[in-house]
């Protein structure tokens, strides 16, 4: 889903988040990034490459993982929420490269 583009008062970070929630225990684990301004151009690329304008999947299933992803680049407010089986392609990379810097 598209969002508009932040008010001025909004926080303007660039900032991805994801967000997983469910599987058998329905624990929630959550990672972030702000880009070093020099990797800026390497995370949009990443956020670009996802179809956030394409609906989301609705399928799950019991003991299944939920991913909201969020991002933040310049200029825009992006957000969708994915069960398991559509977390792929973009969209996995996308997640891994955040989970893998939030690591770091």
């Amino acid at each position: 889903m598209l969002k508009e583009p932040a008010a001025p008062d909004d926080d303007d970070r660039f900032i991805v988040t994801v967000v997983r929630t469910g599987g058998i225990a329905g624990l929630r684990r959550q990672w972030e990034v702000v880009p070093p301004r020099d990797e800026e151009p390497h995370w949009i690329e990443l956020i670009y490459r996802c179809p956030w304008q394409d609906p989301a999947p609705t399928e799950s299933g019991a003991d299944r993982y939920v991913w909201r992803i969020q991002a933040r680049p310049p200029g825009a407010r992006l957000e969708q929420t994915l069960p398991e089986s559509a977390l792929e392609g973009a969209w996995r990379q996308l997640v891994e490269a955040v989970r893998a810097a939030a690591a770091s």
